[in-house]
């Protein structure tokens, strides 16, 4: 900016707020208008409208800009011009933030360890089980088992299915009729609200294993009897050490105690993180009985959002 002259105060203040408002040169039609003329008091309420756009509209500037002067507060962006932002303001993020999971929200902590348990060796699981290396085969054992009675009613055998190196896998008790007519797992009523479990903590089914303790169904749905579970168990255990998986979820009071080899409540067993051969064990309640009882649908989302957070992301 340059002048020659003497500038009255008021003058010089309304030359240096032109200059503030982003210009670098000013050009006057005439000599600056005296302090107190009505030619200044106009020129400076037009200034104002420059430095608050919106204030007031119509008016014609006193100052005449060149066509290449920067860009300022209320003139449309134009391309080269530096974005600016309000004092104080915090710097604009190119990226939006991820939105967190709604499994997350208010989740439990998770709780102090449990009971931690060591399987049985698998020399001592019989020769057969403990060579078998792969899904498909140790199926083809099941199948043709006849190790105990349940053998003797059943329609199919129901071995497991899923990921066979899934991260997550779950446990229940042994077939229903449903299972047993299809020789698929969880797929009867307790198996749909189980699928919706698991898509609420964003591991879908097939993500998931899934076995139970008997692999053949027990008449009328009964508790499975201690030697038909102990002659099914090898087949649990080898279907664990195959899948390796992370985290293990134990669907009910059965499968708990006999992958924990203890006789205790539910209650007793929820709210602790157990081990099974180092593996994270969290125990819950089975699907069937959130049928039975949905006031236990509260406590079992806290449950598998808990072994959400020891899988990790």
């Amino acid at each position: 900016m340059w002048w020659s002259g003497t500038l009255d105060n008021r003058a010089a203040r309304y030359l240096r707020q032109q200059l503030e408002l982003g210009g670098t040169e000013l050009y006057l039609a005439d000599a600056p208008p005296l302090e107190g003329s009505p030619q200044l008091e106009r020129a400076e309420a037009e200034a104002a409208v420059q430095a608050e756009p919106g204030l007031l509209s119509g008016a014609e500037p006193a100052v005449r800009m060149p066509a290449t002067a920067p860009a300022f507060r209320g003139d449309p962006p134009q391309a080269g011009d530096l974005p600016r932002r309000r004092a104080g303001a915090p710097p604009s993020q190119s990226h939006t933030e991820p939105s967190m999971s709604k499994w997350k929200k208010d989740a439990p902590a998770i709780p102090g360890p449990g009971l931690s348990v060591v399987p049985p060796d698998p020399g001592l699981l019989g020769d057969e089980v403990s060579r078998v290396e792969s899904m498909d085969a140790l199926g083809e054992m099941i199948r043709s088992c006849r190790k105990c009675r349940l053998c003797e009613g059943r329609t199919n055998t129901v071995p497991g299915e899923g990921n066979a190196a899934a991260r997550l896998m779950c446990v229940g008790e042994g077939p229903g009729a449903k299972e047993d007519e299809t020789g698929r797992p969880f797929v009867g009523a307790a198996g749909q609200l189980l699928d919706q479990i698991l898509a609420a903590i964003e591991c879908p089914r097939e993500s998931v294993y899934i076995a139970n303790i008997v692999k053949c169904r027990p008449p009328q749905n009964r508790k499975p009897l201690p030697d038909e579970a102990a002659a099914c168990l090898p087949y649990l255990h080898r279907q664990i050490a195959l899948v390796r998986p992370k985290v293990l979820v134990a669907l009910g009071s059965t499968a708990a105690e006999w992958l924990l080899g203890v006789r205790k409540s539910l209650g007793e067993l929820r709210g602790k993180v157990h081990r099974y051969a180092g593996i994270p064990l969290v125990v819950t309640y089975h699907p069937a009985a959130l049928l039975r009882n949905p006031n236990w649908k509260k406590p079992t989302w806290d449950d598998v959002r808990i072994a959400r957070q020891l899988l990790g992301d």
